[in-house]
């Protein structure tokens, strides 16, 4: 499978201007072969917005995915995105994947950072769930979310072979470690390819770290972007790792009975 990450910058409350940002990737991207288009973390309404996160906020089934839904169906290719989903009186920070069919997988995030994602966003309870695209088991987390083993191991052990990460990473000396070490290892770790997906440039706010990257099962990196706008592509192939993973056999070997621990809430 094809697949191309779009490290963009995102203008706060410009639904209408991003998701045309995002039509022209998908244009760029289908025109280079790729079937899945992996775009940032509230990359519909831009990531800062907080105070005004509930004026934003849509349902699964609103405007802005219908207008996904016409996009993935034009290009006829799967399309991520990161929205404000209003749902149950609350709203959740989420990803929405969109294939050309017009069928749907919705992600929200579990692990919230900060006092902004504390203050506009409500905490989702739900586990990633294992979805098929392009002939592969994948799933989504957001983020914050891909920092924590535990939760990347459970979608692994589900079956997942892809993680798809929507980002808004902040810039910083210390976030840069997440791009550049975090997400290979746990790519490698859970024999998975990562899409990691950042943010670029600023939005008045905060500035992100871009520095996107497309990680085999191995730990390699396939693709990568600096910290300006980039489309990045690349080929998806679990053969092509299949006698490391065997050298590794990390998920086969693992032993669940002396982990207890692990999952205990700290004291």
């Amino acid at each position: 499978m094809r697949v191309a990450l779009y490290q963009m910058q995102a203008a706060l409350g410009a639904v209408e201007a991003n998701l045309a940002k995002i039509e022209m990737a998908a244009s760029a991207a289908s025109a280079m072969g790729a079937t899945l288009l992996v775009t940032p973390e509230m990359s519909i309404p831009g990531y800062a917005l907080d105070a005004q996160t509930s004026r934003y906020g849509e349902p699964a089934d609103g405007a802005s995915i219908q207008r996904l839904k016409a996009i993935a169906a034009a290009k006829n290719m799967a399309l991520v995105a990161g929205f404000a989903e209003a749902a149950d009186g609350v709203i959740y920070n989420s990803a929405v994947l969109v294939r050309a069919d017009g069928t749907t997988e919705i992600y929200r995030k579990c692990h919230l950072y900060g006092d902004l994602e504390r203050r506009a966003f409500r905490a989702s309870d739900a586990p990633a769930a294992v979805f098929e695209i392009g002939g592969m088991k994948a799933a989504m987390v957001i983020c914050y979310d891909v920092e924590f083993p535990e939760h990347v191991r459970a979608a692994a052990l589900a079956g997942a072979e892809l993680l798809i990460v929507p980002t808004a990473l902040a810039a910083s000396m210390a976030n840069r470690v997440i791009p550049d070490k975090v997400v290979p290892v746990r790519a490698l770790e859970n024999q998975l390819f990562v899409i990691y997906a950042d943010l670029t440039g600023s939005d008045g706010v905060f500035d992100y770290e871009g520095h996107s990257v497309i990680c085999s099962p191995d730990g390699g990196h396939l693709a990568r972007a600096g910290q300006g706008e980039a489309l990045l592509v690349a080929d998806l192939d679990r053969s092509l790792y299949s006698a490391a993973m065997a050298e590794l056999p990390y998920l086969a070997e693992r032993r669940p009975e002396l982990y207890a621990a692990v999952v205990q809430p700290v004291k």
